[in-house]
């Protein structure tokens, strides 16, 4: 069975504080930054909803699509969510559904 990496973006709210990160589980991560298990920035600025992700078939694609994004200005991150999410839905109860 193939391994599936995720590239995510998080929110405190709409329009809000916004997070990037990489997980091969990401019903798991995105548990943790909710509750409050990662220390730092998310935990810092409660950002826990899942408002965008996509899949990667490889680490290396995922970790590079990361860092792309993490380079990115806001504006090009909000038109990505706006594009898939434009009412900022939290994904995560369609991921644990």
């Amino acid at each position: 069975m193939e391994k599936t990496f995720y590239v995510y973006l998080l929110a405190s709210a709409r329009y809000g504080t916004l997070y990037v990160g990489v997980t091969s589980d990401l019903v798991r991560r995105v548990w943790e930054h909710r509750e409050g298990f990662v220390a730092g920035f998310t935990k810092e600025h409660g950002v826990k909803h899942l408002v965008w992700y996509e899949t990667h078939v490889d680490a290396h694609s995922a970790i590079t699509r990361e860092k792309q994004i993490k380079q990115w200005n806001r504006a090009w991150k909000i038109n990505l969510i706006q594009k898939g999410n434009p009412h900022w839905r939290d994904l995560y109860e369609t991921l644990s559904a």
